[in-house]
């Protein structure tokens, strides 16, 4: 099992994916904002989302742990 934590604290503006989903590396998991700006999150590897931490709305520090996948 594998996490993607996240980059930078800011508010998870949107989730995009859904726990089954299978992802490509460097595929685009979640988005967060911060200061009016849009940052994407990337899986750094290819993989089962398993579990998703957050929900749209929620703020994250860095190194927050967002999802894991398998």
């Amino acid at each position: 099992m594998k996490e993607i934590t996240s980059i930078m604290t800011g508010n998870v503006w949107k989730v995009l994916v859904n726990v089954g989903d299978k992802i490509e590396a460097d595929q685009e998991v979640v988005i967060l904002e911060s200061m009016k700006m849009e940052i994407p999150i990337e899986a750094e590897e290819s993989g089962t989302i398993t579990e998703i931490k957050v929900n749209e709305g929620d703020f994250v520090n860095e190194g927050d742990v967002i999802l894991t996948i398998e």
